[in-house]
């Protein structure tokens, strides 16, 4: 009986130093300078809430730890898309003003590797800039910063919450700069071939509601065009 109970003792605290390893392993702590830093191409800056409640619409399963909203929002229940967030939200420009409207579809991915710090999300973002034109951002998010943070921080306190200051960069790719793919869809931005890095920075985390205080960012490079290159038909600008 002895040897089995040192087996046990010895198997759990195995698995303890294997996840506190895991948890504080600083490989998996990535720096939040990106290639846009020291790009000479002009950048346009969005910005956003992320928190459920400060959306036009959000929807997912209906069993996630974050409620639809309004609540009667159709819930994606169905098989297929079981595992697929969908928000629709108000973005904003660097002055804080309207700047147009985001529609951004998230599904948890298949290449999630905990041991090696990541937490992968594939997300797509189609993004309305009135009198500008449309843009699509295929990207995969690394969400690993923020479950290690503020989401389990969150479920060890005795208040079942977090609050502070945290802001990362969750761009991982698909470059191998980890940089987000921008297509133009219309308007100006017809041709363009792009790249962009999404932040999120958070104030205050809920283990009932979720995310209570949470904004992003887009950060979309605008590589200078030849004028041969540009679109046929003006369009406005901001």
């Amino acid at each position: 009986m002895k040897y089995l109970i040192s087996a046990v003792i010895g198997t759990l605290a195995g698995i303890a130093v294997c996840l506190l390893a895991v948890y504080y392993n600083p490989l998996n702590i990535r720096s939040d300078l990106t290639p846009l830093a020291f790009s000479d191409n002009p950048i346009i800056n969005l910005h956003y809430s992320a928190a459920a409640r400060d959306t036009l619409l959000y929807t997912n399963n209906g069993e996630s730890q974050v409620a639809p909203y309004p609540g009667n929002v159709l819930e994606l229940w169905e098989d297929p898309i079981r595992q697929t967030t969908a928000m629709t939200t108000v973005l904003l420009n660097s002055r804080n003003e309207f700047a147009g409207i985001g529609i951004k579809f998230l599904s948890d991915s298949e290449r999630t590797q905990l041991l090696k710090g990541q937490v992968l999300v594939d997300s797509v973002w189609h993004i309305f800039l009135p009198g500008r034109g449309t843009l699509f951002i295929e990207q995969t998010e690394n969400h690993w910063e923020h479950l290690r943070d503020i989401v389990i921080p969150a479920y060890l306190s005795s208040g079942d919450s977090w609050r502070g200051v945290w802001r990362r960069n969750i761009t991982a790719g698909p470059s191998a700069l980890r940089t987000a793919r921008v297509v133009g869809g219309s308007g100006e931005f017809v041709g363009l071939d792009a790249e962009a890095v999404e932040a999120l920075a958070a104030r205050a985390y809920s283990v009932e509601q979720g995310p209570v205080a949470l904004q992003g960012e887009l950060l979309i490079e605008m590589p200078r065009r030849n004028s041969a290159d540009a679109p046929a038909t003006p369009s406005a600008t901001n």
